[in-house]
């Protein structure tokens, strides 16, 4: 036995971690951890003006930082292999930046319900209780769902950047857990938003233990965790083939989960419709854009090899997504459970320039729009639309609540035009229809998947369209031109905040749709994934 005073000490190998690159994801967990100091410390009056400015500064730096990174050519995979420095990584983490912090002004706004938020005032309390009404007469307003957004976002760039699956799966339940918190704080029907979460929460935890078997799955088949290494085992043709489509069917459901894709979207219409209003618009273009970059980073670089095994699969489950979000949504006479199967035909015709798999590993020539650039585009512009749109959705009100019966809607457009066509631009880029930028986004979409051998596909994504556009047309002429039927709604005044998201959404729809090349070609030269 070696004596304790000669032996020879161990030698520990620290990790070696990139902290420039990783700056605008330290500067997001900073910024929460800060705001949580600001709840337990600053008195109940200055805590949301406080709160709101730790929030905006946050998420300005991290754009900076973020910008900066992305101009200076810091392209590498670090952090040990886990993450990857590349041009989707900084395109997501930019659009995140800039929609969480316009989701933030929505978050705050106070103006639209009476001086209220639009939050409960307690969610411990059971609602209806004498505890939950003593707090809204006190006031009292939960706060924390400031940096339970930034603690969100920072779960949403990790797992968008993540090259290796065990650290995506930390960023999943990172980013999950604050949103099944956020889904249950409305302050109006607290019952159907207590069930919404719930919902979101039992099948989200269902879709993460799924992931987990397929990333367990994956690892028995290559020994990696990381992407490139399950790539190198596809293309070397390891035996063991069914622990390949076993976890590739498994990762594949978690993800589709995230991107409500049918058959894994039935959370998406009750969450939509339970959760408080910015959360849901929060919820809308975050948690997809997040999602759909780590679908094709998972299948472009990880399962690349396997592509012939998985494009059929996709293109069935983007079939049956458009259907079912464009024929369902037909018969939905709830603004926002309408737009949360608007979102689902969306997450449709984002699969199909995904399943057309047209990128330069697959002879893309350079310089050529291909499914990558196509759907950051995409999702850049839907952001924009769907942000603005539920900006203007607390403001059609009755009886101090959102009034969001499409029934409500009647006559909008001509009691407060501006409203009006302010939605009615949005509707129309959810259609697809020129000027907009969701034109020049299912285009690109629609051209990638051709380009990728998917006529087909793209033919029926066309038809899927048309059919779309027909209830986005049926609120455009409940606004204007149907008599209202209900003399209590009215639409209220909101403050500065909500109109900036508005003026933002309804600039960039109308920018990008008349002028996109700069946008095409800053999501051409950010479309390539690092191996």
């Amino acid at each position: 036995m070696v004596p304790f005073d000669i032996m020879v000490p161990m030698e520990f190998s620290y990790p070696q971690l990139e902290y420039r690159l990783l700056a605008p994801m330290i500067v997001v967990l900073v910024g929460a951890g800060l705001g949580i100091g600001v709840e337990s410390t600053s008195k109940r009056g200055p805590r949301y003006g406080a709160q709101l400015i730790v929030t905006s500064i946050t998420l300005l730096t991290a754009l900076v930082v973020t910008v900066s990174n992305w101009l200076s050519g810091g392209r590498q995979i670090g952090a040990m292999g886990m993450i990857a420095f590349d041009g989707p990584t900084y395109f997501v983490w930019a659009c995140l930046l800039v929609f969480g912090l316009l989701a933030a002004l929505l978050f705050a706004e106070r103006k639209v319900s009476g001086g209220q938020s639009q939050f409960t005032p307690m969610g411990s309390a059971v609602p209806g209780s004498p505890l939950e009404r003593e707090a809204s007469a006190a006031r009292a307003e939960h706060t924390e769902v400031f940096p339970l957004l930034l603690f969100s976002l920072f779960g949403m760039m990790l797992f968008a950047a993540s090259n290796d699956l065990l650290a995506m799966f930390v960023a999943l339940e990172i980013f999950s857990l604050p949103l099944y918190l956020l889904a249950g704080l409305a302050r109006r029907r607290r019952m159907l938003s207590q069930e919404a979460a719930l919902k979101y929460f039992l099948l989200g935890s269902l879709s993460s233990a799924m992931f987990l078997y397929g990333v367990a799955l994956l690892y028995g088949f290559s020994g990696s965790f990381q992407l490139r290494h399950i790539d190198a085992a596809v293309s070397a043709g390891t035996q063991g083939r069914g622990l390949l489509m076993a976890g590739m069917a498994l990762v594949a459901i978690g993800l589709l989960f995230k991107v409500g894709a049918v058959p894994f979207h039935s959370w998406t219409p009750d969450v939509y419709t339970g959760s408080p209003t910015p959360v849901t618009g929060f919820m809308a273009i975050c948690t997809k854009f997040t999602a759909v970059v780590a679908l094709m980073r998972v299948f472009y670089v990880g399962l690349g090899g396997a592509r012939w095994d998985w494009q059929p699969l996709l293109a069935a489950i983007a079939v049956l997504t458009m259907v079912v979000g464009a024929l369902v949504a037909l018969s939905q006479t709830d603004v926002k459970r309408m737009l949360a199967y608007s979102s689902i035909a969306h997450a449709g015709f984002i699969l199909v320039a995904v399943v057309g798999a047209n990128t330069a590993v697959s002879g893309l020539p350079v310089g050529g729009i291909g499914s990558t650039a196509a759907v950051l585009f995409y999702l850049a512009a839907y952001g924009l639309a769907t942000l603005g749109a539920f900006a203007l959705i607390p403001m059609v009100r009755k009886a101090g609540g959102e009034a969001t019966g499409l029934a409500s809607w009647r006559g909008i457009g001509r009691r407060k035009p501006v409203v009006g066509v302010m939605m009615t631009l949005f509707l129309l880029s959810f259609a697809g229809i020129p000027p907009t930028a969701g034109f020049v986004g299912k285009l690109l979409a629609f051209t990638a998947a051709w380009k990728g051998g998917y006529a087909w596909l793209v033919a029926v994504a066309i038809l899927l369209s048309l059919v779309a556009a027909f209830f986005y047309i049926r609120m455009i002429v409940v606004m204007f031109f149907r008599d209202p039927v209900d003399d209590e709604v009215e639409v209220a005044e909101a403050s500065w905040m909500s109109w900036l998201v508005v003026a933002v959404g309804a600039f960039g729809t109308l920018a990008l749709g008349v002028w996109s090349q700069p946008l095409v070609d800053f999501a051409e030269k950010a479309s390539i994934f690092l191996r």
